[in-house]
């Protein structure tokens, strides 16, 4: 079996260390040489390419995972990025492909109003990300290959802990932190996209949170005691601020389904756990 992964840096590395170590055949995807050169270190054939080029050429692969981010230093618009750039790339999967999984957001769901949201709940967007995430998903009904979603909650895991620049400065947190986050570590969604990937005959749709979402001050509070930090402070956003539009956000993301009928084990079911392992960790 081979795996092509189509954005292979934060949590596309990490399904590909997976099959790697099942002695499975995995190119990756970059835009840099450089990073080509890491990737290449961990037994993944680098692939340069950009999803926007027209020319683009892809290896012949059972599967494919297309995790792509944005990079705002890069110069093209997220929504050029993450909808032309799929549908550049659909248009050039190689043919044999059976299965195609897309990393997907959490973002694509409203405000919540502090209820569950699970993958019967409609998708209705308030933010420009969300709303360009949901059109990027439309896109892959043009795939022609069986195709499964998996909407991540928010990512954390080494390298990459939300708010630890404000929290470790004792600088005030703007937003309300009794609002509830959902979040999932990355090594936890690497195994929700290798179940997704490997199941016999998955689902369209799947959400990958941990077990239990937290009150914001609740998540902030464990990092600020793993970093030896002063205990963390509120402040309101700025109005018409980022920090004001997210702020609004308080929903809590079952994990409900893809552990029924993936059988998705997490290794970190809350934050308790995987931040003190993720501040222990290599970015």
């Amino acid at each position: 079996m081979s795996l092509l992964v189509v954005g292979c840096g934060y949590l596309g590395r990490r399904v590909a260390s997976l099959y790697i170590d099942r002695g499975e055949t995995v190119f990756g995807t970059t835009r840099s040489a450089e990073r080509a050169s890491a990737l290449e270190a961990i037994g993944v054939r680098p692939v340069i390419v950009d999803v926007l080029d027209a020319s683009v050429a892809f290896p012949p692969v059972d599967r494919v995972l297309y995790c792509v981010g944005y990079d705002r230093s890069a110069g093209p618009s997220k929504r050029s990025v993450y909808v032309d750039g799929l549908r550049n790339v659909l248009e050039r999967l190689p043919a044999g492909v059976s299965r195609l999984v897309y990393i997907g957001s959490t973002s694509v769901y409203g405000d919540g109003d502090g209820g569950w949201v699970d993958e019967e709940t409609p998708a209705l967007p308030i933010t420009e990300a969300g709303r360009i995430c949901l059109e990027a998903e439309r896109t892959l009904g043009d795939s022609g290959v069986s195709t499964v979603v998996v909407r991540c909650s928010g990512l954390y895991g080494p390298g990459r802990i939300i708010r630890r620049t404000l929290i470790e400065r004792g600088e005030p947190i703007p937003g309300d932190p009794e609002r509830t986050l959902s979040l999932i570590h990355v090594d936890d969604a690497a195994r929700a996209s290798a179940a997704a990937l490997d199941a016999p005959s998955p689902g369209p749709l799947y959400l990958a949170t941990d077990d239990r979402p937290v009150p914001r001050r609740e998540y902030y509070q464990v990092v600020a005691a793993c970093l030896n930090a002063p205990p963390p402070r509120y402040v309101p956003p700025a109005p018409g601020s980022p920090e004001a539009a997210r702020d609004v956000v308080d929903r809590r993301i079952c994990n409900r389904r893809i552990k029924a009928e993936l059988g998705l084990k997490l290794l970190y079911p809350d934050v308790t756990v995987g931040v003190p392992a993720a501040l222990g960790g290599v970015g």
